[in-house]
């Protein structure tokens, strides 16, 4: 008992040793210490847990969770009677998981790919940051791969986390070229076309129409998107469906086009630069379209390899329908000209004029096409002899402004309607205003003259010359060129008066018709078919070769078919060159009318 007092004095003593005290203090000190770090770790453990726990559980989801999407089947597209001119077929397509490996992981993978694919890295490495390297979606790298590569990516597999074969639809169209302007293609959808899409439930890798109808029916065609969301195990191996939706395919559209007639048109027109353009007068459904040179738009089913890209190019535009591009007419636009004319009540139907080797506008000497004249000539000889100087006595007459507001009648200078509209160019109706605008230049005599002809400034399409021809063959109506009628579609719905005379019809009918019995187009007066009504047209464009036209309807007294076919700086005369071409595609029609028993 004493011993434990003296003890317990000495400790409370200040002359006590210094170490004791301080050992005390030391484990004070700990206590607190650890009590602080245990109170932060708690803190931070009930932070990630209350505050962030469902973000950090959605990103362990994310590691073992892979949503697979589904593409639909695209629509397909059928010409009138049926046929198939684009489906779909199964194909395989290489894809990456990016939330598979981590960034840095990403690179070594990337450049096994590069060899194993012949896809440059870099390319590979821009598409995976764009798609994000968190995103649990795959990204499509390549579609439509070979067997070859596919049995190199097997072999590699072990090697190349992250990286999947799947199989999927891809665009195959059963006529290669020969639908190729009108039909377009499909190709994955690219940055800008994401941008002005926002909304339409895109996403970078989607297939979409990049021209033709495949662009101008998307909406149609396209379908929705299904897919699965399954889990995977670290290796990426599919453990269980969590979930499914059934994709939803697009629409199957039946056009106007017609399978022979395409075929007799692309036969016709050759290796010629130029179009054909076939269409039904009364309601304006296109019935053939071809441009020359062309592309098989199957090898964008697929990556185009740099080789296919090279032998493209060799080609002169081969991506521009040249069916919607304009040049100048030539003669067949007298037929605006007389309509001008007898219109304007400056001329009766009855006119006939002199023709001569040439006139002299303005100090300038303009030729008839002969050099010689044709002699006396009313509206219907100088139509079937096409001669300049009768339709230069008639544009000087007129004067510019008739001739500028019927041209706009016909349709010349706007679009058409046709679905094309975004390949389609409005072409040019110039006059005054226009040439001091972009010229700086007034009006002359002489550009009225030029004119007249369908030379100068005049800029049309082949299917702007084809609906030229509609309104004479069917008594005075403009149609609208279409390629897809939807069900319950009349005709009248496609076409309008553009208020021509009935004398007026008559003259214009009776012209094309002795264009081909005893003028310019008589390569097509033949017994086998059908009496036709054309007119022929040349256009000189120096210094390069003439661009040639023809037009024509059949039956004259009742038409169902009209057929344009220009060349483009071919050479030689509309209707020597263009004529032949036409033929072919009446003959074509026709005997597909007997072989069907059709009246």
């Amino acid at each position: 008992m004493v011993l434990w007092q003296q003890t317990a004095r000495l400790r409370e003593s200040p002359w006590a040793e210094p170490g004791i005290g301080r050992g005390r203090q030391a484990v004070v000190l700990m206590v607190g210490i650890s009590l602080v770090l245990f109170g932060g770790i708690g803190s931070r453990l009930a932070y990630l847990q209350l505050v962030k726990g469902q973000e950090h559980q959605q990103m362990a989801d994310s590691n073992r969770i892979r949503l697979i999407p589904k593409p639909p089947d695209r629509g397909r597209i059928f010409d009138r009677q049926g046929r198939l001119l684009a489906g779909s077929r199964l194909s395989y397509s290489v894809f990456l998981w990016p939330i598979a490996q981590r960034p840095q992981e990403w690179q070594k993978t990337l450049t096994t790919l590069a060899q194993l694919l012949d896809i440059p890295e870099p390319e590979m490495q821009n598409r995976l940051e764009k798609a994000g390297y968190y995103s649990p979606y795959l990204l499509r790298l390549a579609r439509g791969i070979g067997p070859a590569h596919i049995t190199a990516l097997m072999e590699h597999s072990d090697h190349l986390p992250g990286v999947i074969i799947n199989a999927e639809p891809i665009r195959y169209y059963a006529h290669g070229e020969l639908f190729a302007h009108v039909l377009g293609y499909t190709g994955e959808i690219s940055e800008q076309e994401l941008q002005a899409r926002q909304g339409e439930n895109y996403r970078l890798g989607d297939v979409i129409g990049q021209m033709g109808v495949e662009s101008a029916l998307e909406s149609r065609l396209r379908g929705e998107w299904g897919g699965q969301q399954v889990e995977v195990d670290a290796r990426g191996q599919v453990l269980r469906i969590l979930g499914k939706k059934p994709s939803v395919a697009g629409q199957d559209v039946t056009l106007t086009l017609d399978l022979d007639l395409q075929k007799a048109a692309a036969k016709a027109l050759g290796n010629r630069r130029g179009a054909v353009v076939a269409l039904d007068p009364r309601n304006g459904a296109v019935r053939a379209m071809v441009s020359y040179p062309g592309f098989d738009p199957n090898i964008f089913s697929g990556r185009v390899t740099p080789q296919q890209w090279q032998e493209l190019q060799r080609r002169s535009f081969p991506f521009v329908n040249r069916a919607l591009q304009a040049y100048p007419p030539a003669s067949t636009f007298k037929i605006v000209t007389t309509t001008a004319a007898l219109e304007s009540g400056r001329f009766s139907p009855n006119t006939v004029l002199a023709t001569f080797p040439f006139l002299t506008v303005g100090g300038i000497q303009f030729w008839d096409w002969n050099r010689a004249g044709f002699g006396p000539l009313d509206f219907v000889g100088a139509m079937a002899w096409s001669s300049d100087t009768f339709f230069y006595q008639i544009a000087l007459g007129v004067k510019e402004q008739p001739i500028v507001e019927w041209s706009r009648r016909y349709g010349f200078g706007e679009k058409t309607g046709i679905e094309l509209a975004t390949e389609e160019a409005k072409g040019l109706v110039p006059d005054e205003d226009w040439k001091l605008k972009t010229l700086k230049e007034p009006w002359y005599a002489g550009d009225t003259v030029n004119m007249s002809i369908g030379q100068g400034f005049m800029q049309t399409s082949p299917l702007q010359v084809a609906v030229m021809f509609a309104v004479v063959a069917n008594g005075g109506y403009r149609v609208r060129p279409h390629l897809y009628e939807a069900p319950g579609d009349t005709p009248s719905q496609w076409r309008t008066p553009i208020g021509l005379k009935p004398t007026t019809v008559n003259i214009l009918q009776r012209g094309l018709r002795q264009v081909v019995t005893g003028g310019t187009g008589s390569a097509l007066n033949v017994s086998h078919l059908p009496p036709i009504a054309g007119k022929s047209g040349t256009a000189e464009d120096p210094p390069r070769q003439s661009h040639t036209w023809f037009g024509a309807y059949a039956p004259a007294d009742n038409p169902e078919l009209v057929v344009v076919a220009f060349g483009e700086n071919s050479g030689g005369g509309g209707g020597s060159l263009a004529g032949p071409m036409t033929l072919q595609v009446l003959e074509a029609y026709f005997a597909q009318k007997r072989k069907q028993g059709r009246p």
